[in-house]
């Protein structure tokens, strides 16, 4: 599966070994192995081991990845070494702030890398960011941009929504994937319903999860539906060339690439 196809990106505890093995079970499209913010101090270098070994045991045709320690830190030289051994599909890099962040890891592990953007500075870097060598897309970390914003976590996306729109057109000048951030209230289905068709609306291609739970809503909101493929087939099939009349509108060759790129999304993910 190519990253832009993915749908739902599950962080999990690489500490946590339940929740390693229940995600050989679910649909999520990537699994992402977090040595960062999940794992407590005290507990990083078995979490480094841990999720090693689960990337040893596979996650069958799910991408994988693995959030390293962010630079500075005691462990983040040590999860570069220990990542660049392993099978993991990226490596997710969090505060990038500048394409050199992301070049550096990019030349110890020799894996492509997935920066998250969590501060207005990473927000006004992003174009570049995104451009820059060894960078394979960008994740939106919107907790910790609303703390440099000063947006209070009660408030709506509202006071997000330049910032992330801004994170997409990053990316999509660079041809890179783009994420939008996690859904923190682990109760609220409708909630999160309506943040990915939010985040769908904004051209993110998928979002990044906290819980199992989330994975359904995403892979839903995010994956084409059976309607839009049919009528992404009747374009292609019906499509001559030049601007054209079809079904009431008017399409053209931007139109039809736009159907192929569809119907190669909804193949990916077997719908």
């Amino acid at each position: 599966m190519q990253l832009r196809h993915a749908r739902s990106l599950l962080y999990l505890p690489a500490s946590n070994a339940r929740a390693i093995a229940k995600a050989r079970t679910l649909p999520c499209d990537m699994v992402m192995l977090d040595l960062e913010d999940a794992v407590p101090d005290d507990a990083k270098d078995a979490a480094r081991a841990s999720a090693v070994e689960a990337l040893g045991e596979g996650f069958g045709e799910r991408l994988t990845a693995v959030r390293i320690n962010v630079e500075g830190t005691p462990w983040h030289g040590v999860d570069m070494v220990a990542v660049k051994a392993t099978s993991a599909d990226y490596v997710v890099l969090p505060k990038v702030e500048h394409p050199k962040q992301v070049k550096d890891v990019f030349s110890v592990c020799h894996k492509p890398v997935i920066a998250m953007i969590e501060s207005a500075h990473g927000v006004l870097a992003a174009p570049a960011i995104a451009a820059g060598e060894g960078c394979a897309g960008l994740f939106m970390g919107n907790n910790d941009l609303r703390k440099d914003l000063g947006i209070p976590s009660s408030a709506d996306r509202a006071g997000l929504a330049f910032a992330m729109q801004a994170v997409v057109l990053a990316a999509r000048a660079a041809g890179v994937a783009v994420f939008d951030g996690v859904f923190n209230r682990l109760d609220d289905e409708a909630g999160l319903e309506l943040e990915c068709a939010q985040g769908h609306a904004l051209g993110f291609d998928g979002k990044t999860l906290i819980h199992p739970a989330q994975v359904t809503v995403a892979n839903q909101v995010f994956g084409p539906d059976a309607q839009a493929v049919a009528d992404a087939r009747r374009l292609i099939e019906a499509a001559t060339g030049g601007a054209e009349r079809f079904e009431g509108r008017m399409i053209e060759a931007m139109h039809v690439e736009e159907a192929r790129a569809l119907i190669a999304r909804a193949q990916a993910v077997g719908q």
